[in-house]
């Protein structure tokens, strides 16, 4: 199976270089030479085509193979594309897949039980190495920074442990997009409280 998917990957490959190659030899002559192709070089293809039944078959059979290895192609990576979206591990009863949105949500909700953190924006993926949890978050200004992330991968990945039950290594990389000061969040508070501003009737209009 591995050397199909290698074989559909080098002819896929293969054709595009072609018809790149095509499109440069003829950007290329046509540079070079003016009117390199007389409509009686047509004319001979097209008699050519009609007259020759062999051709005709090789040419379907290109086309039906090149389509088939296309479609199996973008197959092939729209279902490995899917599958890292989902983590799957097996079960008594059978196989079992959990999408990654649901493990993203339950990290969320890590925000509201972690004092000091003011907004947290999980990224999963699942790979061969395990889970990847990229953690985003927007912290606030009277926190212990190593202590607060070190609390907060270790709950983490204790969450997940605990609600998949899956034995995978967990790797969770944390990225401080933001440190919101006392007096930001006083000014923001300020500014929900009193509400968008009332716009005035006419006030774009100005006297003639």
């Amino acid at each position: 199976m591995r050397f199909l998917k290698a074989l559909g990957i080098y002819f896929y490959s293969i054709i595009l270089i072609l018809i790149g190659l095509m499109l440069i030899a003829v950007a290329v002559i046509f540079s070079l030479k003016k009117n390199p192709i007389q409509p009686q070089d047509i004319n001979n293809l097209i008699y050519y085509l009609q007259n020759s039944s062999s051709t005709r078959v090789v040419l379907a059979l290109s086309g039906f193979l090149l389509i088939l290895l296309s479609s199996w192609f973008a197959e092939l990576i729209l279902g490995r594309f899917q599958r890292e979206k989902t983590i799957a591990f097996p079960t008594a009863s059978g196989e079992v897949t959990i999408a990654l949105s649901a493990v993203e949500d339950l990290i969320k909700r890590l925000a509201g039980e972690i004092p000091g953190i003011r907004e947290l924006r999980p990224d999963v993926v699942a790979s061969k190495k395990g889970i990847i949890v990229d953690l985003r978050v927007i912290l606030k200004s009277e926190v212990n920074i190593p202590e607060l992330t070190e609390r907060l991968q270790e709950i983490t990945r204790s969450r997940i442990q605990e609600v998949l039950g899956i034995e995978e290594q967990i790797i969770i990389k944390i990225h401080v997009l933001k440190i919101i000061s006392q007096e930001e969040k006083e000014r923001k508070k300020k500014d929900l409280e009193k509400g968008p501003e009332p716009t005035i009737p006419f006030g774009g209009y100005g006297r003639v």
